[in-house]
């Protein structure tokens, strides 16, 4: 089993990869594949998924570890 890993790709999505489950808010599960990746950008056609709209836009994000401070739920 492969540890879960969470990646913000710069201007695109969080590409995720690893062994984990993906629920909604009413604890359907998502039928993945151990590799995906989800939109930060808001406008993908194919919620909670990216599908490259993000390129379309010019969404910008980019940022790094250093500029944020963990906040804990």
């Amino acid at each position: 089993m492969k540890t879960p890993s969470i990646q913000m790709k710069d201007n695109g999505p969080y590409q995720i990869r690893g062994s984990f489950a993906l629920v909604d808010a009413t604890g359907n599960k998502y039928e993945v594949g151990s590799d995906i990746s989800l939109c930060r950008c808001g406008r993908s056609e194919n919620k909670p998924f990216c599908d490259g709209t993000h390129e379309e836009i010019d969404f910008e994000s980019a940022p790094r570890a250093e500029e944020n401070v963990m906040i804990e739920v």
